[in-house]
């Protein structure tokens, strides 16, 4: 299982980022996904959740409404695009598939004024 994570950054409240997640070593089109977060002392927090063929989604209350995660079986590839973006939501970001331990290094996401 190789998962690659990209797209964070530096933000400013109120901003936008859309993270990816390329995959690869396993039959991605067949796995429920999910992304994750950590932020500093904090304990990992579950993001979102999206169904192997994309039908379906859920979310974590503090993001619901502002984050969408999607995917692209034929690209092998997850998405989580993020609105409306607020200081709570600094973290790395992990991808991973559901039930099983980040395996990519994750991707730094920073909201700052």
């Amino acid at each position: 299982v190789r998962l690659e994570e990209s797209g964070g950054g530096l933000v400013e409240p109120g901003g936008s980022l859309r993270l990816s997640c390329l995959a690869s070593g396993f039959t991605f089109s067949t796995v429920f996904m999910t992304w994750v977060r950590q932020a500093p002392g904090k304990e990992q927090e579950w993001v979102a959740t999206i169904y192997s063929d994309g039908s379906a989604s859920y979310y974590a209350d503090a993001v619901r409404g502002r984050f969408t995660i999607s995917r692209d079986n034929a690209k092998n590839t997850l998405y989580l695009q993020m609105n409306n973006l607020k200081i709570e939501d600094t973290a790395v970001y992990y991808c991973a598939q559901r039930g099983d331990r980040p395996r990519g290094q994750g991707t730094q996401v920073t909201v700052s004024s």
